[in-house]
């Protein structure tokens, strides 16, 4: 007998109590919003608070673009697109441009998000304290009373350890001057295109059962001392061994055979595009 599902896999009920939480989070930037999370076809960990997400707000009319740190054919990506075609009949796309909705693990697409387009995060620890203070309690005392000091002085101790922050992904920021979030373990790269953005961002943690949003046209500023101010990575004299592009982020690849390092695109889609329209040129 062939087993049949409601739209988008999740009841009615469950969709509009997710989406009552996100609106929530969108009406306060970087706050997170507590919710009830369901249980998934996947493992907690691997994308359930974002695909709820996805799943809560799809529609016939949208075009779905899923990616796993810039990847859109790897394991999670797609069995996740897998799982969305199974119970809707919305179309999937690999181009950033065309997706009305992308659900992302860890990467922001090269192109930037239009003020059309939602981009949902697979988060796996939402709470920006957890690291100098466990207790959800007291974390949410340090929120509500914008007491940050702790997670100032992680900053400090890693200059004095190291002669500079040394956080590479999930580095916190300020909404909105108000709410420091956790950004998901996006590079540095990507953070900067949080800001004053067109899209909408919304932030799904299943594990945890948390979501927040940094809405349009929100400020993001990444915490940073006066002495020592904010950087992203930097990919000076790299280029894509596909692409040739020199204005994406890169990943560091290593050639076991050739015993060489090379750099490619983590946006695969971008990357793809880019070698189109280097092939209609000729190049």
């Amino acid at each position: 007998m062939k087993q049949t599902y409601n739209y988008a896999f999740l009841d009615e009920g469950s969709k509009k109590e997710i989406r009552r939480a996100t609106l929530k989070a969108v009406a306060i930037p970087g706050y997170q919003v507590p919710f009830a999370s369901r249980e998934m076809p996947i493992g907690r960990g691997w994308g359930t608070g974002g695909l709820q997400l996805t799943l809560s707000l799809i529609g016939d009319g949208d075009t779905l673009k899923v990616i796993d740190q810039g990847n859109d054919d790897s394991v999670n990506a797609v069995s996740i697109k897998k799982l969305v075609q199974a119970c809707t009949n919305v179309a999937v796309t690999t181009d950033a441009e065309q997706a009305t909705l992308i659900q992302s693990r860890h990467r922001i697409p090269e192109v930037p998000i239009r003020a059309d387009q939602i981009l949902v995060f697979q988060v796996p620890i939402p709470e920006p304290l957890r690291f100098v203070e466990p207790k959800e309690k007291k974390s949410k005392h340090l929120h509500a009373e914008m007491d940050y000091s702790g997670i100032w002085l992680r900053l400090y101790e890693d200059i004095v350890k190291w002669g500079k922050i040394s956080i590479g992904a999930d580095y916190p920021a300020l909404a909105h001057k108000r709410y420091i979030f956790a950004p998901s373990p996006i590079p540095r790269y990507d953070l900067p295109k949080l800001h004053q953005a067109e899209g909408l961002f919304l932030f799904g943690a299943g594990r945890e059962k948390k979501i927040y949003a940094i809405p349009p046209y929100t400020d993001v500023e990444p915490l940073a001392f006066d002495d020592y101010p904010f950087e992203v990575e930097h990919f000076e004299g790299c280029s894509c061994r596909l692409c040739g592009s020199t204005d994406s982020f890169l990943d560091e690849l290593y050639d076991e055979a050739a015993g060489q390092t090379f750099y490619q695109c983590s946006d695969t889609g971008y990357c793809r595009k880019c070698r189109e329209r280097g092939a209609q040129h000729g190049k």
